[in-house]
């Protein structure tokens, strides 16, 4: 007996942990467990689920001494944010399951927007290789790297439609078009995801802004948005609903309001839209202190916005405790019901559950994967490469790229040597003295047959204070404190013994994201000064452009005869910008927002309407009375989906299985695309249509497909996409989604500027 009992107390305790284990898979058992939970909890307990504040004091050692623990202890808190490190949040959510009365686990949060410690490009970068493999696998490792140093929810993706340049946030989304920001909004979500998250190595995504943030007026941060109901429907909402159908376990409210209503407390658009008619089951956070901020929008006292928020569909209140400090009293005034706030508690209480959190609290504090699977050799690779396919070569005259890994090469300007701004804006998990800068990774890819001489040639900008919040959050540039003269002097002295030159000038990484909104999208004056000056040597000159956003390049497309934009390529920038200069990759990333002549043509983006007067030339001259400007052309200096490669590529016309199409049928729309040039490349084969006749103003062209194929040197491929009558599909006037019959014509080429068309017809 006595060799026996042991024995048979573990087939207990293996019986009764294989038994909660079984609960956390069955459905069922889940809303028994949830609702269970819920019979025991108090009000203030059941308030506390919906409160979401940041981490604040918490060091590690001192989480049982700080503020927040004795909120944690009462069950005042559903979650936390801004805490890394598997230690810190241990610590923390010990407290929880052991100090506080129902051992509730908390969710721990964090903004991993493009990757962890190995940082990828930021997602206007990262959108421009137009690879959904390589974009969800950036995702992939952003959560294998987050959730091993204790993090399981992240606020991303990041969705929103942005058409002007001006809003600093453009940096953080996939650009212009919703058919593209739609696949790219999956991709994220099935990457952080993945199929199953009670895994460990997967994370909870949170798909923001909710909604139509990315159209602010005057493209200032935190502005009024404004818009009729077709156009957020056609336009705005398909990647937000992409996510929903795709997963997405959390959603994001905005700042912004819609129709009049913050979007904090707007029931038509948390209700109506997200739950009823997209079918929802997540819960809605809120953005930083989004609940307090309507107050400013003139809605009300702190306890009126809170009542109004959680009725309009908010689950979460991020910061602002405003749920925390007035729910009981609106409960008591019958502003608000019990009814409510348990709907929104067993949202939040699914969550955990589906992450496994009750299961095993401390499923993501393992210090062997915290170790062992951040910042690898093996991740910083795959960002090397994924950078490279991110970068855009704008111009390329005379094929002055590639260059040779031999001679002298003169890298001057004040983003070759400043690593803190390699990864760019919301990279809060990044080394910044671990990411590789352009002079480091060129010296290394060139190797010893050739050699770098290098000077920053000026500062970002002439005004020191301009530049102190252009480089905010540790991205200092090392202001030289030499006269811009003495800059200028070296940089043309190093020139002068160099065979080429590589000028690396534009943005510093926090010249955009959020709260960066420009007036102006030239790069700073002194660095144009510095550009012209090293022209004159006579010495070919690359442009290496680092960027958040679409600038105006009118003058630097005029006089550099090679532009590489590089956005802000991630923690491995360096060797990404070195391989491709290099040659080493072809460059094949295809811009996702449009690039403006002027800031007066904002905003500008390739899915425009036509208007009853439009410009019938195609040379940019002035006509009286049509729809142009006295003092700019129409058209952008460089289209939604441009981009070159080192090779060229040939494009047959294109041909259609049928010229009819119905609502049971399809057409195959098929090309010929030939590698005419001397190097193997990528090339992105888009596809247009344009409806000619609706009972609304249709766009002159909306994408609705690419494929990203590679050709080696002189190879011929024959290209088919498949269009249906859903693909025709759009919002009319009275919100219905139908396909119209009528004639369409359908575009393929290289960019939304092409030419190259064939018509059918949609028959009914």
């Amino acid at each position: 007996m006595k060799t026996k009992l042991p024995l048979l107390l573990v087939y207990l305790l293996l019986a009764t942990t294989n038994s909660f284990a079984q609960k956390t898979k069955n459905a069922t058992t889940k809303d028994q467990f949830v609702t269970e939970l819920m019979a025991k909890m108090t009000l203030d307990e059941k308030i506390g689920q919906l409160n979401l504040p940041t981490s604040g004091d918490i060091t590690t050692g001192q989480a049982n001494s700080s503020n927040i623990a004795k909120n944690i202890e009462q069950g005042k808190v559903g979650g936390l944010f801004n805490i890394k490190s598997v230690q810190k949040i241990k610590e923390v959510q010990k407290i929880a399951v052991e100090k506080s009365r129902l051992k509730i686990p908390l969710l721990f949060g964090m903004d991993v927007i493009h990757g962890y410690e190995t940082t990828f490009p930021i997602p206007l970068g990262l959108s421009c290789t137009w690879d959904m493999g390589l974009i969800k696998r950036s995702a992939q490792i952003a959560a294998q790297e987050a959730s091993a140093d204790g993090i399981n929810w992240t606020f991303s993706p990041m969705v929103d439609i942005s058409r002007d340049p001006r809003w600093g946030r453009v940096s953080e989304g996939s650009g212009e078009d919703k058919y593209l920001g739609s696949q790219i909004a999956t991709a994220m979500v099935k990457g952080y995801q993945g199929d199953d998250l009670s895994k460990n190595n997967t994370i909870m995504s949170c798909v923001k802004h909710f909604a139509l943030y990315g159209a602010p007026e005057a493209g200032r941060e935190y502005n009024t948005v404004d818009m009729s109901r077709i156009k957020m429907y056609n336009d705005y909402f398909p990647p937000y609903k992409a996510a929903v159908d795709a997963g997405v376990g959390s959603a994001m409210a905005s700042f912004n309001e819609i129709d009049g209503i913050p979007a904090t407390g707007n029931h038509w658009l948390l209700t109506d839209v997200l739950r009823k008619q997209w079918g929802f089951k997540g819960f809605v956070v809120t953005d930083y202190t989004g609940i307090n901020e309507m107050t400013e929008h003139g809605l009300g006292d702190l306890q009126t916005v809170s009542a109004l928020a959680l009725k309009a569909g908010v689950e979460m209140d991020m910061v602002g405790e405003g749920f925390l400090q007035t729910l009981k009293k609106s409960i008591a005034e019958g502003k608000v019901s019990i009814e409510e706030i348990d709907h929104a508690v067993r949202l939040l209480l699914n969550a955990k559950y589906d992450l496994g959190l009750f299961q095993d609290p401390f499923k993501y504090c393992d210090e062997n994967r915290q170790k062992n699977e951040i910042f690898t050799t093996s991740n910083r690779n795959e960002a090397r490469k994924i950078a490279a396919q991110s970068l855009v070569l704008l111009k390329n005259n005379s094929n002055l790229l590639p260059l040779k890994k031999q001679g002298t090469i003169a890298l001057i300007g004040p983003l070759a040597d400043a690593k803190e701004n390699m990864a760019g804006t919301w990279s809060v998990a990044t080394k910044q003295d671990k990411s590789v800068s352009v002079l480091e990774g060129m010296t290394a890819v060139m190797g010893i047959n050739g050699r770098i001489l290098y000077a920053k040639g000026s500062n970002l900008d002439d005004d020191a204070v301009f530049e102190e919040k252009a480089t905010m959050f540790g991205k200092g540039l090392h202001r030289d404190q030499r006269t811009k003269e003495q800059l200028l002097a070296e940089a043309l002295e190093v020139a002068k013994q160099s065979d080429i030159i590589i000028a690396v000038l534009g943005e510093s990484a926090e010249m955009s994201g959020e709260c960066s909104s420009r007036t102006k999208l030239e790069i700073p004056e002194t660095q144009k000064v510095l550009l012209k000056e090293l022209l004159k040597t006579g010495k070919p000159v690359v442009l290496v452009l680092f960027d958040g956003r679409p600038l105006v390049l009118v003058d630097e497309n005029e006089i550099v005869p090679a532009l590489l934009n590089a956005w802000f390529p991630g923690s491995e920038a360096g060797y990404a910008i070195a391989d491709v200069l290099f040659g080493d990759e072809n460059p094949s990333g295809k811009l996702t927002a449009t690039f403006p002549r002027s800031v007066g043509q904002i905003p500008i983006y390739y899915s425009a309407k036509n208007t009853g007067r439009p410009l019938g030339n195609k040379d940019g001259t002035f006509e009286k009375f049509k729809s142009n400007y006295i003092d700019e052309r129409n058209e952008p200096l460089y289209p939604f989906g441009y981009g070159l490669s080192y090779t060229t590529f040939k494009y047959d016309k294109v041909t259609l299985s049928s010229k009819t199409l119905n609502a049971k049928s399809s057409i195959s729309v098929t090309i010929t695309v030939t590698n005419t040039g001397n190097y193997d490349g990528k090339e992105t084969i888009q596809l247009y249509i344009r409806d000619m006749v609706g009972s609304v103003t249709r766009p002159l062209k909306e994408l609705k497909g690419f494929q990203k194929i590679n050709f080696k040197k002189g190879e011929t491929k024959t290209v088919t996409f498949i269009l249906t009558a859903e693909d025709l599909k759009f919002y009319n006037s009275e919100l219905n989604y139908n396909a119209e019959p009528g004639a369409f014509e359908v575009f393929v080429g290289p960019n939304s500027d092409t030419t190259n068309k064939n018509t059918f017809d949609l028959v009914y």
